[in-house]
């Protein structure tokens, strides 16, 4: 029986309103923290597959912390293909997660498909980013 306990969920998670949902004049203050809270536990969980990958803890780039600041503020396609992407991104690694949690409190060796989840998780953030900086996906 594997001793790896992990306490990822994104079920309670609040879902991104569409842009501008807020007539308050706070849509841009609650859209950023949303999407730093959803970017953030994105990144947690990515933090729990490396763990069962075997891989080290991934040093942060500033970009990519900042991420969320920037994209609240595109609007039209581009605000919404974001949110939809991180959206999308968390729901493939909460599965993914619990899948990889189940597997190894069964003693089964997670790191071939953490690995891949790892790689699944890196490909659909570059995508993620690319949309507001399209240069990213080319390096």
């Amino acid at each position: 029986m594997s001793a790896i306990n992990h306490e990822f969920d994104l079920a309670g998670a609040t879902m991104l309103p569409p842009l501008g949902a807020a007539p308050d004049g706070g849509a841009d203050t609650a859209r950023a923290e949303l999407l730093a809270a959803r970017w953030e536990a994105v990144h947690a969980a990515a933090d729990a597959v490396a763990e069962l990958a075997q891989l080290g803890h991934e040093s942060f780039d500033p970009a990519i912390a900042q991420f969320p600041a920037r994209a609240s503020q595109v609007a039209g396609w581009r605000g919404e293909e974001i949110a939809t992407g991180i959206e999308d991104l968390a729901y493939v690694m909460q599965t993914g997660l619990r899948a990889l949690i189940v597997a190894a409190g069964t003693g089964a060796d997670t790191t071939p498909a953490a690995l891949t989840l790892w790689r699944e998780f890196h490909g659909a953030r570059a995508a993620i980013l690319a949309v507001l900086e399209p240069d990213r996906l080319a390096a």
